[in-house]
């Protein structure tokens, strides 16, 4: 898993670094309705970019998942009420079966 996980990202590091040393020209970016402007680097502004869609993506995802991760939590709580219940039969069944115990065929009674 480790080596899956070095093939996919030491080429696309590769491919990030020849991209920011191809494209280190100055650009000025204007943003319409504001009278903003942002001049920096073609790379700087394209990686920035993405990294805004990707973040913006995961937001989404993040809200979108919250009926599963309640169903998750739900689902959990559920289980260790179920384990607490079979810890509890099990501790009375073995109980019980201390107290009811019969004598070993061939024994004495008195």
């Amino acid at each position: 898993m480790r080596l899956i996980h070095w093939l996919v990202t030491a080429p696309l590091a590769l491919l990030l670094i020849i991209f920011a040393v191809s494209n280190r020209d100055s650009t000025v970016v204007t943003f319409w309705p504001l009278p903003a402007e942002l001049a920096a680097p073609l790379y700087l502004i394209v990686l920035l970019s993405l990294l805004v869609g990707f973040l913006a993506g995961e937001f989404v995802a993040w809200i979108n998942g919250r009926r599963w991760r309640r169903e998750a939590r739900f689902r959990a709580r559920r289980i260790e009420a179920l384990e607490r219940e079979l810890a509890a039969t099990q501790a009375q069944l073995a109980a019980h079966e201390g107290a009811t115990r019969l004598p070993a065929p061939g024994a004495r009674s008195n």
